[in-house]
């Protein structure tokens, strides 16, 4: 494919890639679709009703833009987590506000630390603004505070990335831990704390909250345990001076009258939360059993996912995948090895469930003929 002309040099010389293969994607060059979807870390067990009754009450008034200042919403986040309203920025889910953090700080040629394998839609916007990306291996398959820290002072980095819980692993570290990371950031430098999968972590593992703190800005979203990844709803918990530098280069009118209405509402039924709390550890505690049953070690998580060791190398977990692709099932993989001996599901219904425990025993057993 050519190149249009008219690119600047930085864009020129990017990758004609995305993060993500999307599954509607892979269901149309495949020809059929997936009997069940277990690859995105969505809730399959879905939003809230009274979301849905809220984002069905908005629509007649999708003629109109959305809140630019999403007052609301933001107030409605701030009384959430105790914190004033100037402390907080929704924005068009994790990943656009990771693009509007890289776009503010960081130039050509600046520093980041990040681990190797981790989110890699980080990584995609740090590099469509030409920054350097300097990464660590993960440890025991978690990601290493002391490690990015360190990797961090040695090449000035200006932004450090970690997620906790982690994907694509769904380990964790306590809130210990990250105090205490968080604590040693270098001057300068600002930690991003990616919390897109706190509301299904064990108690203990977000530190308190700090929202004026300069070293950190926090992230969490509403498509994971709040089931509304296709609205698109995440925000930033932070210093103040810089979520008003959002304002200098966010999409104003990107948050739409019915993300708004939902989020609201959903943020409003923590019982519905819950509900999606106790389904996800029992989807967990299942999938690790069908994995099992079958010699595959599922690794601890506290995601609404579970990362599967295969027991073998990259080769044969993308065999295992592609097997599964090939039976209707929809499912991931970590990029870098060694986490790429390993597969990630994400926790669905007792029918999604049943597809996978069909499905996995057959993609194994092609996996093992390829390998001899």
């Amino acid at each position: 494919m050519s190149t249009d002309p008219r690119l600047t040099p930085l864009v020129a010389s990017l990758p004609a890639s995305v993060p993500f293969v999307g599954p509607e994607a892979q269901e149309r060059a495949r020809g059929a679709p997936f009997a069940a979807r277990l690859g995105a870390n969505e809730s399959l067990f879905g939003p809230s009703p009274r979301a849905i009754a809220a984002m069905q009450a908005a629509a007649p008034d999708a003629w109109m833009y959305g809140d630019p200042e999403m007052h609301d919403l933001r107030q409605a986040i701030a009384a959430h987590h105790g914190c004033p309203p100037a402390h907080v920025m929704p924005g068009e889910g994790i990943d656009g506000i990771l693009g509007l953090i890289v776009r503010l700080l960081i130039a050509p040629g600046d520093a980041v630390v990040t681990s190797a394998g981790a989110y890699p839609t980080f990584t995609y916007h740090v590099a469509g603004m030409g920054g350097r990306i300097h990464s660590v291996p993960y440890t025991a398959d978690h990601e290493d505070p002391e490690r990015l820290i360190a990797r961090a002072r040695d090449v000035g980095a200006k932004l450090i990335y970690i997620a906790n819980p982690d994907n694509p692993m769904g380990t964790w570290h306590d809130a210990a831990t990250i105090a205490r990371m968080v604590d040693r950031v270098p001057e300068g430098a600002l930690l991003i704390l990616d919390e897109a999968y706190i509301d299904l972590a064990p108690e203990g593992t977000a530190p308190a909250l700090a929202p004026a703190d300069p070293r950190v800005i926090r992230l969490r979203t509403f498509s994971k345990g709040y089931g509304l990844a296709g609205i698109r709803v995440g925000y930033a918990i932070g210093p103040a001076p810089l979520l008003a530098a959002f304002d200098r280069v966010r999409n104003h009118f990107g948050m739409g009258r019915i993300s708004q209405a939902g989020a609201i509402a959903a943020l409003a039924d923590q019982g519905w939360l819950a509900h999606v709390q106790a389904e996800v550890a029992a989807a967990r505690a299942c999938i690790a059993a069908i994995g099992a049953a079958h010699g595959l070690r599922a690794i601890p998580s506290a995601t609404n996912f579970v990362t599967l060791d295969c027991g073998a190398d990259g080769a044969f977990a993308r065999a295992t995948l592609a097997g599964l692709l090939a039976r209707g099932v929809f499912v991931r993989m970590p990029f870098v090895a060694p986490q790429d001996r390993c597969i990630r599901i994400s926790c669905g219904t007792a029918a999604a469930r049943d597809v996978l425990a069909a499905a996995l025993p057959e993609a194994l057993a092609a996996a093992r003929r390829t390998a001899i």
